[in-house]
């Protein structure tokens, strides 16, 4: 395979430095790789180019979230094909091989996602050579490239969560194709992006954007006062909790629910997804 003149890598990260090496060490060195970096650490960026001769990274002078960073990385692509990863995702040994192999046997895919080895349940599920589906998950998105040209990538309202629901959806309703492939494997563990000492930090972002960007696709395909009282419940829920971990002292919780309650305010109010965590 031609792996250079075929296929680059994209791997957007925010202090990935527990999780990015693994990652990086489980891909064929001979692929191209761009990671794009939502910060300026000018430390991680030097170590990665020292130890990685196949990689470019680049830093942002601001936190992009994911679909904005990786729209980055893509429009920096010159390859047929380009695969988009977690840093806190590894690829087993023929996972590229496969990808490749794939694209050039169902040449008329625009997306073509993995299986994660972590989730396998089913024989018969990994029996099937290929499915056609609606929806791949975002930690692994194999592109071909030249089906984008009209549709463009990520939409970058989006700060992070479902910009890759998004986009498949625009991608589904130009009937162009979007495959899973169970003979395809990677392995993502989920949640661990980032280095363990500022997981408290990332899991109220996480909260606050998870909710901002449910109502917000809500919004975007359904119209602003469906979208009201299909997610007036998760509004009424997190400030009953908010109130209740209040009352009894449980400070944690408590951030958890106000940020859940402020992500859906500040998007209900038609706010830009503009919560960072504090690091």
């Amino acid at each position: 395979m031609k792996f250079t003149e075929e296929l680059t890598i994209v791997i957007t990260t925010f202090n990935s430095e527990d999780v990015i090496e693994s990652c990086l060490d489980s891909i064929n060195g001979k692929c191209e790789i761009i990671i794009i970096e939502n910060s300026n650490s000018k430390n991680l960026k030097n170590n990665l180019e020292k130890k990685y001769n196949n990689l470019t990274c680049h830093l942002l002078d601001e936190n992009l979230g994911y679909g904005k960073a990786n729209n980055f990385g893509l429009k920096k692509v010159k390859t047929k094909y380009a695969l988009i990863l977690n840093p806190d995702v590894k690829l087993e040994e023929n996972t590229i091989e496969n990808f490749l192999s794939a694209a050039n046997k169902h040449p008329d895919f625009a997306l073509m996602g993995p299986l994660n080895s972590s989730e396998i349940k089913s024989n018969d599920f990994l029996r099937s050579s290929l499915l056609k589906v609606k929806y791949i998950k975002g930690f692994a998105m194999f592109f071909n490239m030249k089906e984008f040209e009209e549709i463009g990538f990520f939409d970058e309202n989006f700060f992070i969560y479902l910009e890759e629901i998004d986009l498949c959806r625009r991608v589904s309703k130009r009937n162009k194709a979007i495959y899973l492939v169970p003979g395809i494997k990677v392995k993502h563990e989920g949640g661990q992006s980032h280095k363990k000492s500022i997981g408290d930090q990332m899991e109220l972002s996480r909260n606050w954007h998870w909710m901002w960007s449910r109502f917000y696709f809500q919004k975007k395909y359904y119209g602003y006062f469906l979208a009201f009282f299909s997610i007036l419940p998760k509004l009424l829920s997190s400030a009953t909790k908010f109130v209740y971990f209040f009352i009894i002292f449980d400070k944690k919780k408590r951030e958890i629910y106000f940020h859940r309650m402020s992500g859906l305010v500040n998007s209900i109010c038609g706010k830009k997804s503009w919560f960072r965590p504090k690091i």
